[in-house]
C-alpha cells in the first residue's frame, strides 16, 4: 500500500483535521487524488469522516496515523528500514570518493618513494664496489630531495578543521543548512549537490493553490499565469486548462463577455484561512557548482593536481624501468596504474565538464525565470484594466469553514446516536422559532 508523502505530510501541517481542498492547495495534489488517498488513509488509520448538511466532508485523523499505518503493513516498516539504511550507504558512497582519492595519493607517493630509495641503494652498491670503498653520506640522496612526504597532506592536520569552519560560509536558504566535511567536500567537487528544482512543480502548484485560496477560490486567468511555463498569449486562456484540471474549476462568463474561474473544492476548508504570502512569480533557483566551502574547493583541486602529478612522476620510472623486479606494494601499485589515470584524470575532468553545463542550465532557467517574471510586471502594470474581471471573480469568492454545528453525520458515533442528537437538533431549532414568533 503506497501514500502519497506530500498528503500525509499536509495532513500533519494542517493539524490533521482537513478538507480535499486544504490537502490539494497545500501539497499541490490533483483533486481527485487527494480525494482518494484520503479515503484510502482514513480507511487504513482508523480515521473518521465528519459530513457537514452542504454534504461537504471533514477528514479527522488521529495524531499517530503513521504509526497505526507502519504497524499494518510489514512494507512500510521495511521501506523505513530501508530509508535509514540507504541514508548511511549514501553517506559512505559519498565520502568513498575522497577515501579514494586519499589513498591513491598515498600509494603512489610511497611507491615512488620505494623505488626511489631501491634505486640509491642500488647505486651506492655499484658505486661502493667499483671504488673499493665506503663512500660519504650526502643526505639520504632520495629522502632528502623528498623531505616529508606527508607535508603535502596538511588539508588532514588536527587543526584543519578549525580553519575550515573560520571560512565557512552559510548556505543559501532553500537547502539545508548543515556543514559539509571535507571528505564530503570531495563528491560535492565532483557530482554537485543535486537538484536544487527537484520540487519545483510541487512548489508550482502549491503556490497556484495558494493564490486561489487567497482569493476565496475566484480568480482570473493572469493571476496563476506568472507559476506556468506554456503561456504564450495572456490573451488566450488555454494555459490554465492544466489548472481547472489539477483542482476541478469551472469558468464562468460575466455579462460584458468575460470568463472568471473558481474552485468549490477549494472554498471548502476545517478552519478559517488567513491570506498567505506568496512570491510574485515562480522562481527557479540557480544551480550551484558546489556548496562546499572555498578552503574546501580549493583543498579538492590542490589534491586532484597533486595526484595528477604524482601519476605522471610514477609513470615516469615505471615507463624508464625503475621499479623492475620490484614486487611487494610497488608490484601492486603498478598493476592497478591505468586505474589511477583513469581517476586522476577524471577527478578533474568531471568538474570542468560540470562546470560549463551548468553555466548553459542557468542560463536557460534565467530565460524562464526572465518570462514569469514579465507577466508578473503584466498583471501588476495592468490591474486597473482587469479590475471590471476581479469584481465579477469575488461575486463567486467564498470561505466555506466546517464547524462543529454544521455536522450532522460522523464516523466517530454510532448510527443510532446520531439519530437522537439530529432529533434534539431540530426540536431545538423548532422551540426557537416558536419562542421568536
Amino acid at each position: 500500500m503506497n501514500f502519497d508523502p506530500a498528503l500525509m505530510t499536509s495532513i500533519e501541517q494542517l493539524g490533521y483535521s482537513v478538507t480535499v481542498g486544504d490537502i490539494a492547495a497545500s501539497s499541490g495534489l490533483e483533486i481527485n487524488q487527494a480525494q482518494k488517498g484520503l479515503l484510502a488513509l482514513a480507511s487504513e488509520t482508523q480515521g473518521n469522516l465528519l459530513v457537514s448538511e452542504t454534504g461537504d466532508i471533514l477528514y479527522k485523523f488521529s495524531p499517530n496515523f503513521r504509526s497505526i499505518l507502519t504497524s499494518r503493513y510489514w512494507q512500510l516498516k521495511v521501506k523505513e528500514w530501508f530509508k535509514s539504511i540507504w541514508k548511511v550507504v549514501f553517506y559512505l558512497i559519498r565520502i568513498s570518493f575522497g577515501i579514494i582519492l586519499i589513498l591513491s595519493i598515498l600509494l603512489m607517493a610511497v611507491a615512488i618513494i620505494l623505488i626511489l630509495v631501491t634505486y640509491n641503494s642500488n647505486r651506492d652498491d655499484n658505486d661502493s664496489s667499483s671504488s673499493g670503498g665506503g663512500r660519504s653520506s650526502d643526505g639520504g640522496g632520495g629522502f632528502f630531495f623528498w623531505g616529508n612526504p606527508f607535508s603535502s597532506f596538511w588539508l588532514f592536520s588536527p587543526n584543519y578543521e578549525s580553519r575550515r569552519y573560520s571560512s565557512y560560509q552559510e548556505e543559501s536558504e532553500h537547502l539545508p543548512k548543515r556543514k559539509m566535511n571535507f571528505l564530503e567536500s570531495v563528491f560535492s567537487f565532483l557530482f554537485g549537490d543535486g537538484d536544487p528544482n527537484a520540487d519545483l512543480e510541487q512548489r508550482r502548484w502549491n503556490t497556484i493553490g495558494t493564490v486561489v485560496r487567497n482569493n476565496q477560490g475566484s480568480i482570473i486567468s493572469e493571476q496563476v499565469a506568472p507559476y506556468l511555463d506554456n503561456v504564450k498569449n495572456l490573451e488566450n486562456d488555454d494555459y490554465i486548462l492544466p489548472v481547472l484540471t489539477k483542482f476541478n474549476g469551472y469558468p464562468e462568463v460575466s455579462p460584458t463577455g468575460e470568463i472568471i474561474y473558481y474552485f468549490p473544492d477549494l472554498q471548502v476548508t476545517a478552519k478559517n484561512q488567513s491570506e498567505e504570502f506568496v512570491s510574485t512569480y515562480l522562481q527557479e533557483r540557480p544551480w550551484e557548482f558546489t556548496q562546499a566551502t572555498s578552503g574546501q574547493l580549493w583543498g579538492a583541486i590542490g589534491l586532484g593536481s597533486l595526484n595528477i602529478a604524482l601519476v605522471v612522476v610514477l609513470g615516469s620510472f615505471l615507463k624508464g624501468g625503475a621499479a623492475v623486479n620490484l614486487g611487494g606494494l610497488v608490484g601492486f601499485v603498478s598493476s592497478i596504474y591505468t586505474g589511477l589515470i583513469f581517476y586522476a584524470v577524471a577527478f578533474m575532468a568531471i568538474p570542468a565538464v560540470r562546470y560549463f553545463w551548468i553555466k548553459w542550465r542557468n542560463q536557460k532557467l534565467e530565460t524562464r525565470n526572465l518570462q514569469r517574471r514579465e507577466k508578473a510586471n503584466w498583471l501588476q502594470e495592468n490591474i486597473n484594466n482587469l479590475q471590471n474581471k476581479l469584481n465579477y471573480a469575488r461575486q463567486f469568492a467564498q470561505q466555506k469553514v466546517i464547524k462543529a454545528e454544521d455536522i450532522t453525520y460522523s464516523t466517530e458515533k454510532g448510527l443510532l446516536e446520531q439519530s437522537i442528537e439530529q432529533s434534539d437538533k431540530i426540536d431545538e431549532e423548532w422551540k426557537k422559532r416558536l419562542e421568536s414568533s
